[in-house]
């Protein structure tokens, strides 16, 4: 394991490490921030997925995410969203899939099956990477993500709720089945048997599994993807009928990008603090 980088912030230390994973067989870089309280013991984690393009570098740099999780004592994780330096054939040819774009899911398909394995990497390989090196108890934990990395949140949040103390999410994909990213990238690493595509769409999913706790949901009015892509109504309606605690809100005016992101993101973590305190 490398430290790239590690500078103070608010108290704590911001850092990106890289690590050999196993699930990807590539270098992976990872975010993480420490609060101040991590000088004293362990601390809980709120895990960040990035969105359709983003490296770790994005969420660290515009956020604003730092200040709020010093003073609530958490760790800040947000790993990159897919393997790097492989150049598969097509990797890099579309800015929606393979480089940048791994969706969360592990792929079943060749080129893909090798090494875009994002799921296992978030779930399971992840926590144990930065349980070993880090002061941070990844047995208390939340998470939440940004559009690709909204959809990962809501689908690994729900797959494991043992896990996750509550799951948020900024401009979801909640329904990847159901717009052009999501069939574009499950086709392509889970094949074309969409019966196969259930277990990685939030709104199809909560219809069977649901959380413990609220789900709280972000998303702007003036977001240029909401109509084609995003879909809130859907997971909305579906929450609704399966009984799962949902607060959407359709904050009015803001787009797709960080600087909604940063407006909301103190709302995230301390709805991921509380949770997790209420789970102590």
């Amino acid at each position: 394991m490398e430290t790239v980088s590690e500078s103070r912030c608010f108290g704590g230390v911001q850092k990106t490490i890289r690590h050999a994973s196993e699930a990807t067989g590539t270098p992976m870089n990872v975010g993480i921030y420490l609060p101040p309280a991590a000088e004293s013991g362990p601390v809980p984690v709120l895990y960040y997925l990035s969105g359709l393009t983003c490296t770790e570098e994005n969420v660290i740099a515009k956020a604003g995410a730092q200040r709020i999780a010093a003073r609530e004592g958490l760790a800040f994780v947000a790993p990159d969203t897919s393997p790097r330096g492989l150049d598969l054939p097509g990797e890099h040819d579309d800015w929606d899939f393979g480089s940048g774009a791994g969706f969360y899911v592990d792929a079943t398909e060749p080129p893909w099956k090798d090494h875009y394995r994002m799921y296992e990497y978030i779930v399971e390989e992840l926590p144990r990477v930065i349980a070993g090196s880090q002061p941070i108890d990844t047995t208390r934990a939340a998470i939440t993500g940004h559009s690709m990395g909204g959809h990962g949140a809501l689908v690994i949040g729900l797959r494991n709720p043992d896990r996750y103390a509550s799951i948020s999410a900024f401009a979801p994909i909640v329904s990847p089945t159901r717009c052009p990213w999501g069939e574009k990238a499950l086709s392509r690493y889970l094949g074309a048997d969409r019966g196969t595509w259930a277990d990685h769409d939030a709104s199809l999913l909560v219809t069977r599994k649901t959380h413990p706790h609220e789900i709280l949901i972000d998303q702007g009015t003036a977001d240029g993807f909401l109509a084609e892509q995003l879909k809130p109504e859907l997971f909305e309606t579906a929450c609704r009928d399966s009984g799962q605690a949902l607060e959407l809100r359709r904050q009015e005016g803001y787009d797709h990008s960080y600087f909604f992101i940063a407006t909301f993101m103190e709302d995230h973590v301390v709805h991921a603090a509380r949770a997790i305190n209420q789970a102590c």
